[in-house]
């Protein structure tokens, strides 16, 4: 399939580019789009939580008092996790949360995200994004043009551009990507898409696998 190009004055150009039908146009597996979802976001979990264990608590390494003859109950330390400023009995401890899946899910997964938003026709391919400055009201004033200033828009780029990453990132519903990096959750947490020509004829054949 063909899609249209615009500029960022938001005027569509006579050319299009082709849309490779086995990224673009799949039956989304929402299945696999779960299990992607559901691994990138354990994978960012820090899972640095940690409490101490009766051996770590300070204090409590002698016995407090004898064992026998004072009338009172045995102990063996202040810290024993039953007591006030012991330590925590099965308290969390740093793990990694990360959840495998395996190379091909994954990429079944970005290509079904890709197609439901292709689909529901809540994109648009620009034929350049390069900036000469860093400016981000020149960046508004493209959405602005595109009349997608009010979405939440995920942007995939196909190379870095320092400029337009410094002039977008300080807008809370812009999240910039490239085509290199980009996740499954990315497209999924966004209302709109925003492709450059570029990006589009690199997803076209990177993501282009026989399943």
């Amino acid at each position: 399939m063909k899609a249209d190009i615009y500029n960022k004055e938001g005027k569509k150009l006579t050319t299009k580019v082709e849309l490779n039908s086995k990224v673009f146009s799949i039956k989304p597996n929402e299945h696999s789009i779960y299990l992607a979802v559901k691994s990138e976001l354990a994978s960012n979990r820090q899972g640095t939580s940690s409490s101490k264990t009766r051996s770590e608590a300070r204090g409590g390494g002698t016995k407090p008092w004898k064992q026998k003859g004072t009338g009172r109950s045995r102990i063996g330390s202040l810290r024993n996790p039953s007591r006030v400023h012991g330590g925590t009995a099965f308290g969390p401890k740093p793990h990694k949360y990360n959840l495998k899946i395996n190379k091909k899910e994954r990429n079944l997964a970005r290509k079904s995200a890709l197609s439901l938003k292709i689909s529901s026709n809540s994109f648009k391919i620009l034929d350049n994004m390069d900036m000469k400055n860093i400016k981000t009201k020149d960046f508004v004033s493209m959405l602005d043009n595109l009349k997608i200033g009010n979405e939440k828009i995920t942007i995939i780029v196909g190379k870095q551009n320092g400029n337009l990453y410094l002039s977008s990132r300080n807008i809370y519903n812009i999240n910039l990507v490239y085509t290199d990096n980009f996740s499954t959750y990315d497209i999924i947490n966004s209302n709109f898409l925003l492709f450059d020509k570029e990006s589009v004829e690199t997803l076209n054949n990177k993501l282009w696998v026989q399943i």
